[in-house]
């Protein structure tokens, strides 16, 4: 059975950190790499927004039992067959996965350009969101 409450939880918990994200994203890349503390700020927001992301997936696929899923990346093709997200959306899903990856296991390797310019796509979420707010509206 499909988890509304708990997935449109996730949805409050994605915009809140998407709302703090912005609140502290600088303007430009000059203003961003001055700062180290707001640039592991917009990092790990960023980290745990994919992180929810991949969560809401995750409780999509296992509510409407749409089976196993056996990568993360299966997570976004099983909910776009079912046509809760679109090819495109699937396709920008997989990219945050991994730069959320990136994030995770190359912290001190981390391009500050890679990372600004993913800040930037932020409108992303905005899009997945409507999505899925969609979809639930019309599962019974």
């Amino acid at each position: 059975m499909l988890d509304k409450e708990r997935i449109l939880s996730k949805i409050d918990e994605l915009n809140s950190y998407v709302a703090e994200l912005k609140a502290i994203m600088p303007e430009d890349y000059e203003s961003y790499n001055e700062n180290s503390e707001k640039k592991r700020a917009c990092e790990r927001l960023l980290q745990i927004s994919i992180e929810t992301v991949i969560d809401i997936c995750m409780l999509l696929v296992k509510g409407l039992q749409l089976g196993m899923p056996s990568s993360e990346e299966n997570v976004f093709g099983k909910i776009e067959k079912k046509k809760i997200i679109t090819q495109e959306m699937k396709n920008k899903l997989k990219g945050m996965k991994g730069f959320r990856n990136i994030l995770v296991h190359h912290y001190a390797d981390i391009d500050d350009e890679l990372v600004f310019e993913n800040l930037k796509g932020i409108i992303d979420f905005k899009e997945f969101k409507g999505q899925i707010i969609k979809f639930i509206k019309t599962a019974k």
